[in-house]
């Protein structure tokens, strides 16, 4: 199986220059615990920033999150595979450096993002076949 095959598609971005409380809504919105963060120009790379960035940056900043911009505070680089990598791989990378999700990526350009539960979900669904 390749990540291609389990990638979600329809990933939710944010602009670096968005707010923190920007951020939640979109989060809220969309349904989604996690956002990638929009590159600035063709050499930047792309974020992440999730609830639990979210968090820490609302504990550490006590909760002033109008004055702080995703681009701050959010993961990055964002680790990033390729679409045409088998799955064991990147669940493998995944577990040994303790990554909840990572972006795909095509010639630099944004293509889906890949959770741990994109992995789990198709390895149950075979499980429950035998």
């Amino acid at each position: 199986m390749l990540v291609k095959d389990i990638m979600q598609t329809n990933v939710a971005t944010i602009s670096p220059l968005a707010t923190i409380r920007e951020a939640m809504r979109v989060m809220r919105a969309k349904n989604v615990r996690a956002l990638v963060v929009e590159r600035r120009d063709s050499h930047d790379a792309y974020g992440l920033i999730t609830y639990a960035t979210i968090l820490r940056t609302i504990v550490a900043e006590e909760g002033d999150i109008d004055l702080i911009n995703v681009y701050d505070v959010c993961t990055k680089p964002a680790i990033s595979v390729h679409g045409e990598m088998h799955v064991k791989h990147v669940a493998r990378l995944m577990v040994n450096q303790n990554f909840r999700r990572v972006v795909v990526l095509r010639d630099n350009e944004l293509q889906g993002i890949v959770a741990r539960n994109d992995i789990v979900a198709p390895i149950l669904e075979l499980a429950e076949k035998f």
